[in-house]
């Protein structure tokens, strides 16, 4: 329940601050908190966002939380106590400093006169492997490229290519493809993923791979996402294999073996990552799926299935030689297509049951994507280890550790 007073809108300064990044906010206020600190703060953070009590930033470990309120609130963070606020350099502004655990996602909230009040269940706290490192060379990202598709009758899409620094045309190159391309064609984007790739790739963690991000078309005004991603047929898989990758391959060296390919996505994008491997194993063999939607978006019966058929498909058809990392959140979607968070339990236990290689990593998120961007390293590199480029396959096995724990069950926690 949420504190009635703190519903009036009081004044925060603006006194003309520039915003600032994360790391300059963070060392100004190791400072004063006078009243360029607030202006600062204020102008970085949005009024907005700290009225409401979901204002946040953070850089690695290290994240400064701020709130307006009559009177000292407490900060929560992942249901523990973390500390009473200080005055923030105007009235009724607060703010609190803290460490937290990278590579996931945190939620939080504030007691104000013992009443629960705001918060927010997408702190993601990236770890080093996120970031720009010195010394470790970039990669290069294409222009937008554009094609229509036969397969799809006319749809027009949109794509970029990644290329990491270490690519040499001479050799054969892993491949990776994302859906939902424009969430990852900007460096310095919440994915973070081409510091990802550049940091892994120069590890030794990843191969070198060229990375596909494509968008999902649309004939007319018409957005074909939906009908792409969350219809369980092959339709998809074909038209990456007959019509985007030959593009791609035109221009880059690729390999060609299913061990040397993934694909990633998140949400509908997710359930499509899985789908294509599904029913071309041939042709990917590692899945990523993010807060995928295994539910019945575009299920008709009778006529099309849909993703909330795949826990029981997994259960009942062949094996397929194929490793797979789901992510998903307790506090996930539930409507009327399904259960985010119960079908992304399903498939686990469907896998696990199976025989599958697969990690399932269970967090407290909404539908977001503040998780799935923050353990973004460790699920590309479970994804690509023991990877040798000079094999051309892999039977891909349960990991000992996985086969050791009990199926995931259900508790009921909010009632």
């Amino acid at each position: 329940m949420k504190c009635p007073v703190l519903l009036v809108l009081l004044a925060l300064p603006v006194l003309g601050a520039e915003k600032l990044t994360a790391p300059e906010l963070l060392h100004l206020a190791q400072g004063p908190h006078n009243a360029d600190f607030a202006a600062a703060l204020t102008t970085t953070l949005t009024p907005d966002l700290i009225r409401k009590g979901a204002a946040f930033i953070g850089q690695g470990p290290d994240f400064l939380f701020a709130v307006e309120a009559p009177s000292q609130p407490t900060l929560v963070i992942d249901a523990q106590p973390a500390g009473t606020l200080t005055a923030g350099g105007a009235p009724n502004l607060w703010v609190a400093a803290a460490h937290l655990t990278t590579g996931t996602s945190h939620y939080f909230h504030y007691l104000v006169g013992g009443e629960l009040f705001g918060g927010a269940n997408n702190a993601a706290a990236y770890g080093p492997d996120s970031y720009a490192q010195p010394g470790v060379r970039q990669g290069k990202i294409s222009d937008k490229l554009s094609f229509t598709s036969k397969i799809y009758n006319g749809m027009h899409c949109d794509y970029w290519i990644y290329v990491p620094a270490q690519y040499n045309a001479a050799t054969p190159a892993a491949l990776m493809v994302w859906q939902d391309g424009h969430n990852f064609a900007q460096r310095d984007g919440n994915t973070r993923i081409q510091n990802v790739i550049d940091n892994l790739t120069a590890q030794k963690r990843i191969p070198v791979m060229i990375s596909v991000f494509i968008d999902p078309g649309k004939v007319g005004d018409k957005s074909l996402r939906s009908i792409e991603y969350d219809t369980v047929s092959d339709r998809y898989a074909r038209f990456l294999r007959d019509e985007i990758l030959p593009e791609v391959a035109s221009r880059y060296n690729l390999r060609k073996d299913s061990y040397s390919r993934a694909i990633g996505g998140e949400s509908s994008g997710g359930i499509c990552s899985f789908n294509v491997a599904w029913f071309q194993p041939d042709q990917f063999s590692r899945v990523l799926s993010r807060i995928g939607s295994f539910t019945s978006i575009q299920w008709h019966p009778g006529e099309i299935d849909g993703g909330n058929v795949y826990p029981f498909m997994i259960r009942k058809q062949p094996k397929r030689n194929l490793r797979v990392w789901l992510q998903d959140g307790s506090e996930d979607l539930e409507n009327d297509h399904g259960s985010w968070p119960l079908q992304n339990l399903q498939m686990a236990n469907s896998l696990k049951r199976a025989g599958y290689d697969f990690h399932f990593s269970f967090g407290t998120g909404t539908h977001s994507t503040a998780q799935g961007n923050a353990e973004l390293p460790a699920a590309l590199a479970w994804l690509w280890r023991d990877y040798d480029p000079a094999r051309t396959e892999q039977t891909y096995e349960m990991e000992a550790a996985e086969r050791d724990k009990p199926l995931f069950r259900v508790h009921v926690y909010n009632r």
